[in-house]
């Protein structure tokens, strides 16, 4: 299929879209938010039937959806996202006079969105993607996915009743679907800027080398994946083992596994592993089996399952066996640190309710394997504060291989804000400087630029002298409004 009308319609309406004041795009955001909720009686149990989750996460997962709306038409009203800064000229400088320079973030221009299975509301049609690319001044491309196509249908009419009701130009958003094929036509045309996905990291990698391999190579901005380890120290664990055994099997079995932050990855001092496996085990028969999103991903998921059943590495404290084609039952297994070390096949996401514990003997071993793990969204250190203070060699460690690192909790539950940073080194993602949640999504889809003694008349309003939007700028050095 030729894309070439639509593509041509997003650039017609980039170059008006990109100059509509920061209000005029909150509300047009707003206008979403409003309408998915008026839409939820029907959306919701639509929603949950073609993705096999409750109608009660959906529920949550649209809460969370129009959240996040609402974070980014606030974040473009006030407007400072913009990182405005302005050089004042001056003409008596010597040996070379010195030019007036006003730099700040412009719109990239239209962008291709890949929507998720896993959240057919918070990451999809009008999740993070979608509207952190809309917020920054980009129309939006999105190709559903054919996991909730009807979901995705619905709340695709929103918004484009959005933006007639804005006033806007059509090409601003346009649903596209499809299969494989589909995709890779929306990644090479030429009039395509950015790249945004959430899914598996084969998916991820194949979009981001046929980026690379364009003309024009442009950003993807790919969430792949992360097993999300937690580790635990001997103090913490083992004062507290019955209730970590609780939260981690909380955290591993939500959603059927289904979360791109559960933990995979437990590791565990050799002194407390057979208690804490017991624990575990316990924790784990009061789980009931949960249905996948379908059933391609439960083949997936046990097919993965028969594969490690075969490491003998492996000692099996809960197995699971497909009893019908949907329904996830979780897995534990247990292996020894120096066998951890020396296949990279351990650290392969399991994507369901599957996890390894990894048993080490001391803080050697778990510095070995600390310095051996892949790029992670999160890694999680459970450890009393004397504990902690007697690991920073760790912890700077694990710094470098993680976006977001944890001292409480679980990984799973990502809060929408502005310090969240959703995203890390590779494979987790394929930009690590960037995230998918929280406010600064937005900077994925814009870039700087400079503009050079132009008349004030002629400057965009964020880099006007007067400084009429009021927002926060850096001028000559200083930070202020």
């Amino acid at each position: 299929m030729n894309y070439d009308h639509i593509f041509q319609e997003a650039h017609e309406a980039f170059l008006y879209y990109k100059n509509v004041s920061g209000k005029d795009k909150a509300d047009f955001l707003r206008r979403i938010a409003t309408g998915i909720e008026s839409e939820k009686t029907t959306l919701i149990p639509l929603a949950s039937s073609e993705s096999n989750l409750p109608e009660g996460r959906i529920t949550g997962e649209l809460g969370r959806t129009v959240g996040q709306i609402r974070l980014f038409a606030d974040l473009i009203e006030e407007g400072s996202w913009v990182e405005a800064v302005i050089d004042h000229a001056n003409p008596e400088r010597t040996p070379a006079p010195k030019p007036d320079i006003r730099r700040f973030l412009t719109a990239l221009g239209p962008v291709v969105v890949f929507g998720a299975s896993n959240f057919p509301l918070a990451f999809s049609t009008a999740g993070g993607d979608t509207i952190s690319a809309l917020a920054s001044g980009c129309p939006v491309i999105y190709k559903a996915h054919p996991a909730h196509p009807e979901a995705s249908k619905l709340v695709g009419q929103v918004i484009s009743k959005a933006v007639i009701d804005s006033n806007l130009p059509n090409g601003i958003f346009t649903h596209v679907e499809g299969g494989i094929a589909t995709g890779q036509e929306l990644v090479k045309h030429p009039i395509a800027k950015a790249i945004a996905f959430t899914g598996s990291f084969t998916g991820g990698k194949a979009i981001f080398d046929l980026a690379n391999q364009r003309a024009e190579p442009i950003p993807v901005f790919a969430e792949m994946g992360s097993v999300n380890p937690i580790i635990t120290l001997k103090n913490k664990l083992g004062a507290n083992i019955d209730s970590l055994a609780k939260s981690f099997v909380g955290s591993l079995t939500l959603g059927a596994g289904q979360f791109c932050t559960n933990p995979g990855l437990v590791m565990v001092p050799s002194i407390h592993a057979e208690t804490f496996a017991i624990a575990i085990k316990k924790e784990l028969e009061d789980i009931a089996a949960a249905p996948m999103l379908h059933e391609g991903i439960a083949e997936a998921y046990y097919s993965a399952l028969s594969t490690l059943q075969d490491k003998k590495e492996l000692e099996w404290i809960q197995v699971s066996e497909a009893k019908d084609l949907i329904q996830a039952y979780p897995a534990l297994a247990k292996i020894k640190a120096k066998d951890w070390l020396e296949d990279d096949h351990f650290q392969q996401e399991v994507f369901g309710s599957f996890a390894l514990m990894v048993v080490y003997e001391d803080f050697s071993e778990l510095y070995a394997i600390a310095q051996r793990l892949h790029g992670q969204l999160t890694i999680t250190v459970w450890g009393e504060d004397e504990e902690l203070s007697n690991k920073i060699d760790l912890i700077n460690l694990l710094e470098e291989k993680c976006g977001r690192l944890l001292f409480k909790g679980v990984p799973t539950g990502v809060e929408v804000g502005f310090a969240m940073q959703h995203g890390g080194p590779y494979p987790s993602t394929t930009d690590s400087r960037s995230t998918s949640v929280g406010a600064y999504a937005i900077k994925r889809f814009a870039r700087p630029i400079a503009l050079q003694d132009m008349p004030n008349a002629l400057l965009p309003d964020a880099l006007k002298e007067e400084n009429p939007l009021g927002i926060w700028r850096t001028v000559d050095g200083e930070f202020k409004k």
